[in-house]
């Protein structure tokens, strides 16, 4: 059974879970108009960017693009980005 584990948590380390890594433009979405008005209760955290600047962490892209304050978002988490 040790074994089975090895290769999964090698991985892990290896990739180390995205942490700090530099978005790419790639990974960016624009919230667009109209903007959501009712969103699904679901946890996919995102990192958004408010207008006025810094960074904001959302549950989701569509609670993020519901306040009129975001421009734009990336997937996960703010603090896999060092934010």
């Amino acid at each position: 059974m040790r074994g089975a584990w090895t290769f999964p948590l090698a991985v892990l380390f290896v990739s180390g879970c995205g942490i700090n890594q530099q978005p790419t433009p790639s990974m960016v979405t624009h919230c667009e108009t109209p903007r959501p008005q009712v969103c699904t209760m679901e946890y996919v955290p995102v990192c958004a960017y408010p207008l006025a600047g810094g960074t904001k962490e959302y549950s989701s892209g569509c609670n993020a693009c519901a306040d009129e304050a975001i421009a734009v978002y990336i997937p996960g988490p703010c603090s896999n980005y060092g934010k």
